[in-house]
């Protein structure tokens, strides 16, 4: 039942911005270290930025700068922000992360990976 749902793609201009949500569905205690990916035709998937429960925040080198990672714990919720886009960015975006659910033994709790469907992000003149 625990779903990652996205959001936000679509087509842009170079050097616009889109604002990609990720929110985990269900029935969910919280959520663990996220991240989005991104897969462009052809290539392989790549990791794009990552935000763990604390600690700091971790970007592809090809979106440092531009792309900023963000979370609300309370919504279950992880965003990427993308300003600057350009071309080379056109790829599908994936969310990813653990997901903590209650178990059947109260007081126990299970972390699970789950991956988000994608959404394409197209960015062209």
């Amino acid at each position: 039942q625990v779903q990652l749902v996205e959001s936000g793609g679509g087509l842009v201009q170079p050097g616009g911005s889109l604002r990609l949500s990720c929110v985990a569905s269900g029935i969910i205690s919280s959520i663990g270290a996220m991240a989005w990916y991104r897969q462009a035709p052809g290539n392989q998937r790549e990791l794009v930025a990552t935000i763990p429960r604390l600690g700091t925040t971790t970007y592809a080198d090809s979106v440092k700068g531009r792309f900023t990672i963000s979370r609300d714990n309370a919504k279950n919720t992880v965003y990427l922000q993308m300003n600057s886009l350009k071309p080379e960015d056109t790829a599908v975006y994936y969310c990813n992360g653990d997901v903590v659910t209650p178990s059947d033994t109260p007081s126990h709790y299970y972390m699970k990976n789950y991956w988000g469907q994608g959404t394409q992000v197209t960015v062209s003149s």
